[in-house]
């Protein structure tokens, strides 16, 4: 595998201005990016989240699920502190793909959960890889992170591609009545460390923007 650096420019945001690193997988020819805000490259622990792409959420408001909200609160914890890292990872619908990603969904609107539906198509329910972020962070010089994510997977598999993980920082936001029965079903049956009752509400104005 091979992870090519590619540039690097400014990027403001409502948080912060950060810095944009552009990153190209030589095996898929998929373009993955890093944003860093801060010195990142000390042995301090830093502040970060690995992103999967969600188009739907991220860009279109999609309320179906709860990537849009966590992509925005990790950005706002980062700015917060002034320091940190995200990573956006194109890896669309757990690694199933845009398309096939809406042909789940149609299986949901007949009544099957996210991991019924992605079984259903023949995919497993969690197609992600995580080791295309160890030559990412190498070039960035983040020696270890204090992860944003309810995902102990993402965890398991950081470390043992040899990511040093200080820390599991919990990202409850964003529930809302169309996105009660995903949550539920990451917590039942993908183990994601989370309980509804941590989670913070959609509010009313983004509610209204997402409808």
């Amino acid at each position: 595998m091979t992870i090519r650096f590619i540039a690097a420019s400014k990027l403001p945001t409502p948080w912060a201005t950060f810095t944009m690193h552009g990153f190209e997988d030589d095996a898929t020819g998929k373009d993955h990016i890093a944003l860093t805000l801060g010195d990142v490259a000390s042995p301090v622990p830093v502040l970060g989240r690995v992103h999967s792409e969600c188009l739907t959420g991220d860009a279109l408001f999609s309320m179906r699920c709860d990537c849009g909200y966590q992509l925005q609160e990790a950005l706002k914890r980062i700015a917060d502190e002034g320091r940190g890292v995200l990573l956006y990872l194109r890896q669309e619908g757990r690694g199933i793909g845009l398309l096939n990603k809406i042909r789940a969904y149609h299986l949901q609107d007949d009544g099957l959960d996210t991991v019924e539906a992605n079984e259903q198509l023949g995919f497993g329910a969690d197609l992600r890889r995580y080791d295309l972020c160890v030559p990412m962070l190498e070039h960035l010089g983040v020696a270890s992170l204090k992860l944003m994510t309810n995902n102990p997977r993402k965890v398991e598999a950081l470390t043992r591609d040899g990511v040093t993980v200080t820390e599991r920082l919990a990202l409850t936001t964003g529930l809302n009545p169309h996105n009660e029965h995903y949550l539920s079903t990451k917590a039942g049956k993908l183990g994601h460390m989370m309980a509804l009752g941590d989670f913070t509400h959609a509010s009313d104005v983004d509610i209204e923007r997402r409808s």
